[in-house]
């Protein structure tokens, strides 16, 4: 799971004066009394398009997130402690072969649909085929073989092990009903402007601005929700979120907030809150490895022992929105932590600029003044490249620069057009530039997507799943390959140590931050949000947990 660069957008100044407020009304505001009702839910997305499809990423209910309250997964997953066991949810339990390609998970007897229907195995065994049979609705690249019910119990079986994507395959997949969906002609294009689901919400009414979600009255198979309705809001920008948070309009949403202290916090200091737990997905600095002298891992490394992180974290994220990554493996803490190999365990990041240059200098490289030059005699030079309006990232990259000149290092930092940025760092047509890694329960995803070898292209083919820096290194391919497709743990403990080791001895990618999931959220109205006291799961009104935080909740008064 990875943040996308949509919520991080240039949030340069202030926030902008005369944004328009979602909604005018105060729904709470006469519940002195019996307590509030409604929770405002908010995403910097502008009008939507009404479209309540729970699998399309781009459908309203998706980018908003309250497709997770109309439709449930089997198994609820954390993210932010994504080694706990999964909770059981749809299913009273899910059991995976020990070559992990099948899956076996028990349906719960009490589950109803929204419109009375019971929900069954079969509605399970539906769905998973639908997804194997329509790529577009299959966003998680599941290999969905085959799916099958017996009685209660539901059998999935996949191409290959799914180990690294358990919580893909049966923690991120919306269950629809079979007698509404198998009358779909085409699902991709399907609106489902009147869903029916097995949540504890049915859609009450939609605008392009808001859609309004009410409770059920009966048949849902645990404790209604003590939120009797819930109002997505669509703003038309992260100013305008950032305004509906700090005037209460808005009580929960994922929004980059640059001056966070000051034009959120300090709002309301006693009810303003900002969680962002650190997941598995990272950011940081790739480096096209193909280019010399680049292709040198002592350059890189000495590189990685000059960039100033926390500088980074405080100055260009807020000192919050991606957490910092203080292991030299690159694995962020706390949801990293029960996989660090022995060697690395306590091993942090430390500035050291005279060790660097001993570094370059004890391999081939020569100060001629204060410039650094390679084996070859030339001066050591790059562009660093991110697009113009990612402010964050630019600010990064100016720090990496002013960094590297204290080893001799000339850095240009260019301001890329998104689209013509996408497609360089995709064809390897890039020195080096901020970008982020896949994320999933394990650090697989974050070590594969810098360091697979399967996903090798030439310079100038693009290569989208990752490995965008072309590192070639034919030993982490392998225990790549090792830890996805192993049956025992002792196996996947040997390959993980071995792709740190690897990682932190050829640097190439420089980590920075992590990957969050929180949310800036309102404790004047409701508590019982996650924090660092009880981080049951996501903040983030768009994950897949975002159900388990509704029902968490509880009347301030």
């Amino acid at each position: 799971m990875h943040t996308r660069r949509s919520v991080v957008l240039g949030l340069a100044g202030l926030l902008a004066t005369g944004a328009l407020a979602a909604c005018g009304d105060s729904p709470n505001a006469d519940n002195a009394k019996k307590g509030p009702t409604v929770l405002n839910v908010g995403m910097p997305n502008g009008p939507q398009t009404e479209n309540q499809n729970p699998f399309l990423s781009t459908s309203a209910a998706s980018k908003s997130g309250y497709r997770w309250a109309l439709y449930e997964p089997l198994m609820m997953w954390n993210p932010v402690k994504p080694a706990d066991p999964m909770k059981p949810w749809l299913a009273t339990k899910a059991e995976w072969s020990k070559d992990y390609t099948s899956v076996k998970a028990t349906i719960r007897d009490n589950a109803t649909w929204s419109d009375g229907q019971k929900v069954t195995a079969e509605d399970v065994a539906f769905t998973y085929k639908l997804l194997r049979d329509n790529e577009a609705l299959n966003t998680g690249g599941l290999t969905i073989s085959d799916a099958s019910a017996s009685g209660a119990d539901v059998t999935i079986t996949f191409k290959n092990p799914q180990f690294v994507s358990q919580h893909k395959a049966i923690a991120q997949v919306p269950i629809v009903p079979k007698h509404i969906w198998e009358k779909v002609s085409d699902p991709k294009a399907e609106l489902a402007k009147n869903p029916i689901g097995s949540g504890p919400y049915t859609l009450k009414s939609f605008t392009p601005q808001t859609a309004t979600l009410t409770v059920r009255d009966k048949g849902y198979w645990q404790a209604l929700p003590q939120v009797k309705e819930l109002r997505y809001t669509s703003y038309t920008d992260n100013n305008a979120q950032t305004t509906a948070l700090a005037n209460g309009e808005s009580e929960w949403s994922f929004v980059f907030i640059p001056n966070v202290k000051t034009v959120f916090i300090d709002k309301d200091a006693a009810h303003h809150k900002i969680w962002a737990p650190p997941v598995l997905g990272i950011h940081g600095l790739y480096i096209n490895t193909t280019k010399a002298p680049f292709d040198d891992k002592n350059l890189r490394v000495a590189m990685s022992m000059v960039i100033d992180r926390d500088d980074i974290f405080n100055t260009a994220e807020a000192g919050y929105f991606h957490p910092l990554v203080k292991s030299v493996t690159g694995l962020p803490s706390p949801a990293g932590d029960a996989f660090l190999a022995p060697e690395f365990k306590g091993k942090d990041y430390k500035i050291d600029i005279e060790g660097a240059k001993a570094l370059l200098t004890a391999n081939g490289y020569k100060y001629e003044g204060t410039t650094l030059k390679d084996k070859s005699g030339k001066a050591v030079t790059l562009t660093l490249t991110d697009p113009a309006g990612w402010s964050d990232y630019q600010t990064s990259l100016e720090i990496v620069k002013a960094n590297l000149q204290k080893i001799g290092i000339e850095a240009t930092v260019e301001k890329a057009n998104q689209d013509a940025w996408f497609k360089n760092v995709e064809a390897g047509q890039f020195d080096a530039g901020f970008r982020w890694t896949n994320g999933g329960n394990t650090p697989y995803d974050i070590y594969q997507t810098i360091m697979d070898g399967d996903l090798l292209k030439p310079v100038g083919t693009a290569s989208p799943a990752g490995n965008f820096g072309r590192f070639n290194n034919p030993e982490a391919t392998k225990a790549l390959r090792d830890y996805q497709s192993a049956t025992e743990d002792s196996v996947r403990v040997e390959a993980m140590n071995k792709l740190q080791k690897i990682f932190v001895e050829h640097m190439p990618m420089i980590p920075v931050g992590a990957d969050n999931v929180g949310g800036a959220y309102s404790t004047k109205q409701w508590t019982g949000w996650p924090d660092d006291a009880n981080p049951y799961g996501a903040a983030q009104p768009t994950q897949a947990n975002a159900l388990d935080v509704i029902l968490h909740l509880k009347p301030a008064s």
